[in-house]
This record gives C-alpha cells, structure tokens and sequence, in this order.
C-alpha cells in the first residue's frame, strides 16, 4: 500500500489553467522552459509557432524545449459558410499522440522533466464536436453530436488525469460563465455546451484564474466570488503570482 513518502508519492502536477483570452495563459509557460521543462504541446489552437513563445525564448538555447503538434480541422468555403473539408481528424489525431509521440516516444514514459500541455480545452472540445458530428453526420437531433462529444472530451480529462498516465498536465482553457439557480453567477472552463463545464475542475487538484488587474496580468491561486479555483498549497503560495514567474512557483511549491 504506497503511503506519503513512499516511491509512489512523487509530485505529478496537474493543472487547469482557465482565464479570458488574452489574459498571458501560453505565454506564462515560458517560466517552466526557463527551468528546463520541455513542453510537449497538443495545440488544438493553432497559434503555438506565431505566438509569443518563440519570442520569449528567442535567442535562448531552449527552443528545442517546446515541442508541439498543430491539431485543427480543415475548412474550406462553401455558400452556406465555412464547413469542413473532409472528414475531421484533429481529436482522434490527438488521442493517438497521448499513446505515442511523433518522436516515437510513449507519454507515460516521458519521466519528471516533461509537462504535457492542451492549448486549449475549449477548441479541443471543438475539435470532438467535429469528430462527433463526423461520426454521425445523418442524426435527426444535434443533442447527439453534443452528448458524444461531452462524453469524449470527459473521457480524455480522466485518461490524462489518471495514476496511469504519470506526467505533469497543463490543461489551458477560456471561461464560459453561467447562470446558477440561485441567481448568482459563475466562471466555469468552456467547453462542448454548458452541461459539462461545472463537472471539468473535479478532474484536477489545481485550478488556478489568469487575469488582468489594473492592467498587470497575473495568476490567481486562491477563489474568488466568481470562480472555485484550487491549490493544495495555498498556505505556503501566495494568492496572486506574476505570469512572468508564476507556474514555476507553482511547481517548484508543488513539487517541493
């Protein structure tokens, strides 16, 4: 039976990482790299390569550190719009990379100094809504897509979330706010729909709030009236971090 100090209690960091676009979530990662992480990156958002990243690290020797594998659909335009061109492929193309790199490499097996990241949750969710649709393009209710896809995406949360898939996990996703019974209101991570919002954070054990106070932006690690965010740490972590530094505090807090 492992216990709190036996060889199966070494940190595994898992992180959902939530805030509105523009708020520095990708680029905070540059922190981890700093201190020699390498990123492996499932970028469903596709801005990886012309985003902030290689800037940050330009002139470094850590560009190598960030590794990543663009995972949108096609589109092409029609008269009724943009529809896809051809069947979509991008969530089934990332749930083979969670099995095996394009290196050849098994995550599992990728050891301590590598963080797995999902940029992001909420156009990987599109991503299954494709597959869904794609997977039953002649259903009579669009509930289907929804429900199939829902349940896709909780399903690939709970394999990365796993004591089966033992490497750090950054899930960066932006919010969807909801209305509560009560009347107050919510942040929650957007996803497929709003049914499954509420249920995401119950997969992770850290949730932190990127967010832009008085035009600093910074990573909240303690709840607010808006959003439960979690942190096992918060008696030793301090309650607002610089996005400069932040992650790195968290896992060196985490870890230590």
């Amino acid at each position: 039976m492992p216990t709190l100090e036996g060889p199966n209690a070494k940190a595994v960091i898992k992180i959902l990482a939530v805030g509105d676009s523009g708020t520095g979530k990708t680029g905070s990662l540059v922190s981890l790299v700093r201190d020699g992480y390498k990123l492996r990156v499932l970028d469903f958002d596709n801005k990886i390569s012309g985003g902030i990243l290689p800037i940050l690290l330009r002139g470094t020797d850590k560009l190598s550190y960030v590794d990543f594998e663009p995972l949108r659909d096609r589109l092409k335009s029609s008269a009724a719009g943009p529809i896809l061109d051809g069947m979509p492929t991008a969530f089934t193309r990332g749930l083979a990379l969670l099995d095996k790199w394009t290196d050849g490499s098994k995550p599992p097996e990728w050891g301590d100094n590598t963080i797995l990241v999902v940029d992001s949750l909420t156009f990987m969710s599109d991503a299954a809504f494709n597959w869904a649709k794609g997977m039953n393009p002649s259903a009579k209710d669009p509930r289907q897509w929804f429900y199939s896809a829902q349940q896709a995406v909780e399903g690939t949360l709970a394999l990365l979330t796993a004591a089966s898939f033992p490497v750090h996990v950054i899930v960066i996703a932006h919010f969807s706010w909801q209305d509560r019974p009560d009347g107050t209101m919510k942040g929650y991570p957007a996803s497929v729909g709003k049914a499954l919002g509420p249920t995401i954070p119950a997969y992770f054990e850290n949730m932190v709030l990127y967010q832009t106070m008085a035009g600093k932006r910074q990573i909240q690690t303690v709840p607010t009236a808006l959003v439960d965010l979690k942190n096992p740490a918060a008696a030793t972590m301090a309650a607002s971090l610089p996005i400069e530094t932040g992650l790195s505090t968290i896992f060196k807090t985490l870890r230590g």
